[in-house]
């Protein structure tokens, strides 16, 4: 039983190691790198929502090339 307890503590301390670093990283990803969005509504329409469609579009924003000033003519903008 005691081994029990000591071995569900090991795994509770990975986790919380591995949490603690984990959440960082990934914030810091979604918002340097890439975050994905939801497209909703008729303004994006044909690329984006085509037709009737109730559904959205699930789209990866590349926050990496807008800072680059990479944008080309065809390119999609997003704005908060």
């Amino acid at each position: 039983m005691a081994q029990s307890q000591g071995l569900g503590k090991k795994y509770l301390k990975a986790f919380f190691k591995g949490f603690f670093v984990a959440v960082p990283v990934t914030v810091t990803f979604l918002d340097r790198v890439a975050c994905v969005a939801r497209v909703e509504g008729a303004s994006m329409q044909p690329s984006l929502n085509p037709g009737d469609r109730e559904t959205s579009d699930v789209v990866l924003l590349n926050h990496w090339s807008i800072r680059n000033y990479d944008v080309q003519r065809g390119d999609i903008v997003s704005l908060v």
